[in-house]
């Protein structure tokens, strides 16, 4: 049996007991660790890449629903180069806000030594969630139209504001960026927020029809439902757009992703498990490939000006373990959190 190189283990044992002790992390301590948005748009770089290559171990992520409208997830994954192994626990009550006053997403994430299987940290998932899955549309974006000098988004809450401001880096010769929001509020709140920081121009759509037909690349983050809401409707998509839903089907007509030259998902396990569940009532579109794939450069992207390319992004848990795993290394480099005995 070959020896098992532990001077990975050798060097969180300077900063934890481990299995007598485990890091804990909130939310704002996970953001002071410094992590750039191109640091994190890097980071998910190499998550995609590691799982186009197939170097990783996720099992397609499973839930319980409490409410018909509800969801909790558990989402694990192994990505060995990063020597990342944990799993998330995320839910998503899309009624929060007004029952509760609270957000409608929460999470932790539970990050474990790979070699003995004890805890090393349990942090925030929320900030995680929100950095990593605006930088995969990015880098989604980059790979299949990076000469776009148009952005669409819809929905415009903390994912929104997100998407915004990440697609900047990757899509280098953008003009204008679109926003549609059924909220007045939210339009207001991402342009106050998010135009300070970017130099192209944010305009707030008059109408979903108004933002699809202007736009080159297109991304949603609204809710995610079994019954799609078929808001954006098939007459308005053309030839040569991107379109990137967070939202799997929900918010866009189901026909678009069906005569889409090529459909490109995250990971192909999960869809399929979606399908099964409900969430394709019209059957799930002939998938082309895994967006990692393209970005490792195993299969191609955009062949042409003239295809209708939709890439569905739901979330993949080897992007929250290697975003985790880094903000880990720098929390325990720099002091930061609270060590818990186990």
């Amino acid at each position: 049996m070959t020896d098992l190189d532990l001077s990975d283990r050798q060097w969180l044992s300077k900063f934890i007991e481990i299995g007598k002790e485990m890091l804990y992390l909130t939310q704002e301590e996970c953001k002071s660790v410094g992590l750039t948005i191109e640091e994190i748009i890097d980071i998910t770089r190499e998550a995609l890449i590691a799982h186009g290559k197939k170097e990783y171990e996720m099992p397609a992520k499973i839930g319980i629903h409490p409410l018909p409208e509800a969801f909790f997830h558990a989402m694990p994954a192994y990505v060995p180069s990063k020597h990342a192994a944990g799993i998330k626990w995320i839910e998503c009550f899309p009624k929060n806000q007004e029952r509760f006053n609270l957000l409608q997403t929460s999470g932790l994430l539970i990050l474990n030594d790979e070699y003995s299987g004890w805890p090393l940290a349990i942090m925030d998932a929320m900030w995680i969630t929100a950095m990593r899955t605006p930088a995969v549309t990015a880098l989604a974006a980059q790979a299949l139209h990076p000469d776009a000098e148009t952005f669409g988004m819809f929905g415009c809450g903390v994912q929104g504001r997100g998407h915004v401001e990440f697609i900047t880096y990757t899509l280098k010769k953008l003009k204008k960026i679109y926003i549609y929001d059924i909220r007045e509020k939210a339009m207001d709140e991402l342009i106050a927020e998010v135009q300070p920081r970017i130099d192209v121009e944010i305009v707030k759509g008059k109408s979903p029809e108004e933002v699809a037909k202007s736009c080159e690349v297109l991304s949603s983050a609204t809710v995610i439902l079994k019954t799609p809401l078929k808001v954006v409707k098939d007459e308005w998509i053309s030839k040569g757009q991107t379109i990137l839903p967070c939202d799997l089907n929900t918010f866009w007509d189901p026909l678009i992703a069906k005569r889409a030259d090529k459909y490109i998902v995250d990971s192909i396990e999960q869809h399929k498990l979606y399908e099964q569940i409900g969430y394709f009532p019209d059957g799930l579109p002939e998938i082309y490939c895994e967006i990692g794939e393209v970005i490792a450069g195993l299969k191609k992207g955009r062949e042409s000006k003239e295809e209708l390319i939709v890439n569905s992004n739901i979330g993949m848990a080897v992007e929250d373990v290697v975003l985790g795993r880094e903000i880990l290394n720098r929390a325990l480099t720099m002091g930061i959190g609270r060590k818990l005995p186990l």
